[in-house]
């Protein structure tokens, strides 16, 4: 008899078609800042360098962060630094700004993450690992901040969600 092994953590399915983004924009950057230089004959290598180095610069800024979840946690890597909270065990949800939205969540453990709620709707795998954790650390009574900014997030999800099973089925 086989065993199941269980399932591997859930990414965002649009990071890597950003990512190469980030990267096409980088290098048609660092292409056209190397060649209009060269054809102006002001090309040097320490020219040079310092528009490898913006462009490299500019990659780091466009490339977007990695966010994965597992069963009872969520993780938001960068190109610096990586954050993960224990969604079983968070303490608060907040959200912040008004046109640019991010989600703060907070864990017993003293960690914070910052997140795109945008990435949450885009990837209903990674929202069901999110909303499984908050219904745990419900149970467990160590949420005590967010709950309207959740059930705030879950209508718009879910309106999100019922919208486009309209427009794929062809009733919208």
């Amino acid at each position: 008899m086989r065993r199941r092994s269980p399932p591997g953590p859930a990414g965002d399915r649009h990071w890597s078609g950003s990512a190469r983004l980030a990267a096409l924009c980088a290098c048609v950057f660092a292409a056209l800042t190397l060649l209009i230089d060269w054809d102006a004959g002001t090309l040097t290598a320490p020219r040079a360098l310092l528009w490898t180095a913006l462009s490299a610069a500019i990659f780091v800024m466009l490339l977007p962060h990695h966010v994965t979840a597992g069963s009872g946690w969520l993780a938001v890597r960068g190109p610096l630094r990586r954050q993960t909270v224990r969604t079983d065990a968070l303490t608060s949800v907040r959200q912040y700004g008004d046109v640019s939205t991010h989600l703060v969540l907070r864990d017993a453990y003293g960690h914070r993450l910052e997140l795109d709620p945008r990435v949450l709707a885009a990837n209903p795998f990674l929202w069901h690992e999110l909303d499984t954790g908050v219904r745990r650390s419900l149970e467990r009574g160590t949420l005590r901040q967010g709950t309207d900014v959740l059930e705030h997030l879950v209508r718009q999800i879910d309106g999100e969600t019922a919208q486009a099973v309209l427009r794929a089925s062809g009733l919208s």
